[in-house]
C-alpha cells in the first residue's frame, strides 16, 4: 500500500474505491435469484442467517408456489414453515413473510412500496432488507447496503468505526456519492464474499490494497 494513497482525503480514497470495484465487478448485483420486487423481498428475508445459494435452491420452487403475497398470506402457516425449512429459523421466517404479505395486502394492494418508509413499516423489514429492494429492484438510491460483508470491509478500510449497520451506512451515505449507492452496496458485498472474507481475507489479490488501512 502506498502511504500517499492512504493520507489523501476519505473523498479521494472512495473515488478509488468505486473505480476500482467496477473494474473488477461491472454488474455488481446481489446473488439472490428473483424476477419481480415480491421475490426479492422474500429472498431478502430468508436470507437471514442463511446463504444465498440455500435460499436460491429453496426459492427455485417456493416461488412458483406462492406467485403472489395473496398466496403467502392465505397460506397454511405449518406447511409454509415446511417450505422454509431449509433455510433455517423457518417458523420465525415462515411468521414474518405471511405477515409482510398482509399488510402488503391491506395497505398496498399486494405490491410491494417503493419507499423506505413504507418498507420499514412491514412486520421484521429493517434498513438492509429495504435497500436491497429499492437498490437492486427499483434502482432507487435509498441508501447503501450493508450487511455482514459490507460492515467489515468498511471497518477494515477506515470507512466506518462503527458497528451498528445504520450508522455504518449512515457514515458510507455521507461518503459516496449518492449517484453510486445502487451500485457501491452490491459491490461491495461481493468484495467481501469473495476477497475480503471474515477468515484469510485474500490481500494478495485485493484491487484495494493500496487504499486499505488494515492489511491483514
Amino acid at each position: 500500500m502506498t502511504s500517499h494513497q492512504l493520507s489523501a482525503p476519505l473523498s479521494e480514497r472512495i473515488e478509488i474505491i468505486v473505480d476500482k470495484l467496477k473494474q473488477t465487478h461491472p454488474n455488481a448485483t446481489y446473488e439472490l435469484d428473483w424476477e419481480n420486487p415480491l421475490q426479492l423481498l422474500i429472498g431478502t428475508i430468508l436470507a437471514a442467517q442463511c446463504t444465498d445459494e440455500r435460499v436460491n435452491r429453496v426459492t427455485k420452487s417456493l416461488f412458483p408456489k406462492y406467485p403472489t403475497a395473496a398466496a403467502y398470506a392465505a397460506a397454511e402457516l405449518s406447511e409454509l414453515e415446511q417450505d422454509l425449512k431449509p433455510t433455517g429459523f423457518y417458523r420465525k421466517k415462515a411468521q414474518t413473510v405471511q405477515n409482510v404479505c398482509q399488510v402488503l395486502l391491506e395497505r398496498f394492494d399486494g405490491e410491494v412500496p417503493q419507499t423506505m418508509a413504507q418498507l420499514v413499516e412491514l412486520p421484521g423489514v429493517a434498513r438492509k432488507t429495504a435497500n436491497v429492494v429499492l437498490n437492486c429492484a427499483f434502482s432507487i438510491p435509498s441508501g447503501v447496503i450493508v450487511d455482514t460483508h459490507v460492515a467489515r470491509v468498511s471497518q477494515r478500510m477506515g470507512l466506518s468505526g462503527q458497528k451498528n449497520p445504520d450508522k455504518i451506512e449512515q457514515d458510507l451515505m455521507k461518503l459516496v456519492p449518492q449517484s453510486e449507492w445502487v451500485f457501491f452496496g452490491p459491490a461491495m458485498v461481493l468484495h467481501g464474499r469473495y476477497t475480503c472474507t471474515a477468515s484469510n481475507p485474500q490481500c494478495s489479490q485485493c484491487v484495494l490494497i493500496d487504499v486499505c488501512e488494515q492489511k491483514l
